[in-house]
């Protein structure tokens, strides 16, 4: 009995751990673990293009989501309009540091770095610029997954406007429009992302 198995030739569903021959799928096709019925693999329809165009989106949107007033509060007759650079600013004056620091990575910078990611890796692949690099680009870019809070900074939004809606008048502004089409633009850009295809196409490229 032979003890040498090639495992890039097997996967493994992710709840159940059952093992089974690499299938070869092409766009559209999705593979179901027998035992427990969950997706183990899927290929996505036109992954690269849907990403690169998503991408594209989400930087278009990122400055004015950033820069433009999100919502005004209008209180004993005066008038205050906030972005959300203004409000990591208020927080810095008011000496919170830490929680400026973490709205700013959270909310702006790593939302940001995986559009640029997500970007640049489509890109390269659109236009067939591939190079050794972009295998250990791919695997920073992969670790940034979980860090980006656009929807929990979405969330922290609607709970203040549901909150003050009582005590003043509260007014919409285009920065809030921004904001939301950064969110959707981001949240498409990586789920249409079909990474599976991205590593394997990596690997065949150069690893050996």
């Amino acid at each position: 009995m032979s003890d040498n198995i090639n495992t890039n030739q097997l996967i493994a569903c992710q709840l159940c751990d059952a093992l089974y021959e690499k299938p070869k799928l092409k766009q559209g096709q999705i593979v179901k673990c027998t035992r427990c019925g969950s997706t183990m693999a899927e290929r996505k329809v036109n992954s690269i293009e849907r990403s690169f165009y998503w991408s594209m989106a989400g930087l278009f949107f990122l400055i004015p989501a950033v820069l433009l007033p999100i919502m005004g509060v209008t209180l004993a007759g005066q008038y205050h309009h906030a972005s959300l650079l203004d409000c990591i600013l208020a927080l810095i004056d008011r000496g919170f540091f830490m929680i400026a620091t973490l709205v700013f990575l959270f909310a702006i910078a790593v939302p940001a770095i995986r559009l640029f990611g997500s970007f640049y890796v489509t890109y390269s692949f659109k236009f067939n610029k591939l190079k050794p690099s972009l295998l250990y680009f791919f695997r920073a870019f992969h670790h940034l997954d979980n860090w980006a809070m656009l929807n929990v900074f979405m969330l922290g939004i609607v709970v203040s406007m549901y909150k003050l809606l009582d005590d003043t008048e509260l007014s919409i502004n285009m920065g809030l429009l921004a904001f939301i089409l950064w969110l959707i633009s981001s949240t498409m850009a990586a789920s249409t992302l079909d990474q599976d295809y991205i590593w394997q196409k990596l690997e065949d490229e150069f690893v050996d």
